[in-house]
């Protein structure tokens, strides 16, 4: 049966007091004819045959483990153990939400504190939050939490911030006119990739420049100029980060980071159709308090007891609206764990490996489809798993050849860089073989 919370009578005080006298008057701004639009629907279908159409949908996708995959561009194809879905689907952890009573919930809190604690070690950065709903919502927060503590607007990103990243930025500052946004130029010049120096672009109106390491074209840069010039200016130096990445290069706090934001995914998370993941964030220490989510911290009791809580919890559900840091309501619990598992699992050794991996076997394939007659690699070295390629033929046309021969290719450019619309974008992990990179290169040798 329906729950239907509100009497009559509460229902009739709420529209008196908006001034309409019926939930019919309510809604007059909408013309009649689009209030109640026919559907056609066809008829519903039993049990049985609804089981049969679902699996026959499901039948058609190709599974990334039945392909040899090279696409990449925010989402990643890695080795997951088995230990990770094993962990966290049990039922002592089997939630997707931080939970509201500590003293009921102490195993999910720690396993909360302890993620917390690794993203701190990885990040080289004094505290870190308990998780965003993804990379891209924690950009934009970090931008939020910039301009709360400069009391600036003008926010400056490097060219090469993945552009839907930079797109979800500006989704949330564009409601309130929150910001002037400055993007960093990407032109091909001399047959490579080059970006705007985003360091010339920072003055004394920034609340803070935002870059990524790598970029989403794979490329690596040296940042301490542009520390420099945030330090001479007074705005915040927000890093966009793979998290695998840094088992073999240098993080977030040894740049000089104020915030430092990346997407879990990489981390012992599935690709599944574009998530759920896990927004990674962490800041320092003296800027804590205006770090958005939630924190989960240790606490002890009268006998001295450890024990686990929720604290500084920033959002307009716990404290006085005007006060909150942030509307994002929970952290990614589940998916969080997955990373905690992950990364417990491959201790600094294995990450370092998986890195290597990527890295080497980016750099190989990349050497040889630059070879190959009509194609040119525009990301200049140094580069880590991503580098993009432009060819004879347009991206969609080549992928769909390359699909014949169960190798799922670059992502295409067009939409995200509409500058590169004849280029994709290549990325190797290390699920790839020498042997699939072989097959590719030689069948973009044969179009």
């Amino acid at each position: 049966m329906p729950f239907i919370p509100l009497t009559p009578a509460e229902r009739q005080q709420m529209l008196e007091r908006i001034g309409v006298t019926s939930t019919d008057a309510l809604f007059e701004v909408i013309p009649a004819g689009l209030r109640y639009p026919p559907l056609d629907l066809p008829a519903g279908e039993s049990e049985l045959e609804t089981g049969r159409a679902l699996r026959g949908l499901a039948a058609r996708n190709r599974p990334a483990t039945e392909l040899a995959c090279f696409l990449g561009g925010g989402v990643y194809h890695h080795f997951i153990p088995a230990a990770v879905g094993a962990l966290a689907s049990r039922g002592e952890f089997l939630t997707a939400y931080t939970p509201y009573q500590p003293e009921v919930s102490q195993g999910t809190l720690q396993a909360v504190f302890e993620f917390q604690s690794l993203v701190c070690d990885l990040f080289a950065m004094d505290v870190a939050n308990a998780s965003m709903y993804d990379g891209a919502t924690a950009l934009a927060e970090a931008v939020l939490m910039a301009q709360r503590i400069t009391r600036r607007s003008r926010v400056v990103l490097s060219g090469g911030v993945h552009p839907d990243y930079r797109a979800v930025t500006a989704t949330y500052l564009d409601e309130a006119e929150r910001a002037e946004f400055v993007v960093g130029a990407v032109e091909v010049r001399d047959g490579a990739l080059r970006e705007a120096d985003v360091a010339a672009l920072v003055d004394e109106r920034a609340a803070c420049v935002v870059v990524q390491q790598p970029s989403f074209f794979g490329t690596l840069a040296d940042w301490t100029a542009l520390r420099a010039a945030c330090d001479r200016t007074g705005a915040l130096l927000v890093m966009v980060v793979n998290p695998l990445t840094l088992g073999l290069l240098k993080p977030p706090g040894a740049w000089g980071a104020d915030i430092a934001v990346g997407e879990g995914q990489p981390l012992g998370v599935p690709m599944s159709f574009g998530g759920p993941y896990v927004g990674l964030m962490a800041t320092r220490q003296q800027y804590v308090r205006q770090l958005p989510g939630r924190i989960a911290g240790i606490a002890h009791d009268v006998e001295g007891r450890r024990g686990f809580v929720l604290t500084l919890r920033p959002r307009e559900q716990d404290i006085r609206r005007e006060k909150a840091t942030s509307n994002i309501c929970t952290n990614e619990a589940l998916v969080a764990l997955q990373v905690t598992i992950y990364l417990s699992l491959m201790g600094p050794d294995g990450l370092r490996q998986a890195a290597e991996s990527c890295y080497q076997l980016a750099h190989y394939a990349a050497a040889q489809i630059a070879a190959l007659p009509g194609y040119t690699v525009l990301t200049p070295e140094p580069f880590f798993h991503e580098f993009v390629v432009r060819g004879p033929r347009p991206p969609e046309e080549i992928n769909a050849r390359l699909l014949e021969a169960g190798i799922l290719g670059g992502l295409p450019l067009r939409r995200l860089v509409p500058a590169l619309a004849d280029c994709a974008l290549y990325c190797c992990t290390e699920m790839n073989t020498r042997a699939e990179i072989d097959a590719l290169v030689a069948r973009l040798r044969a179009l």
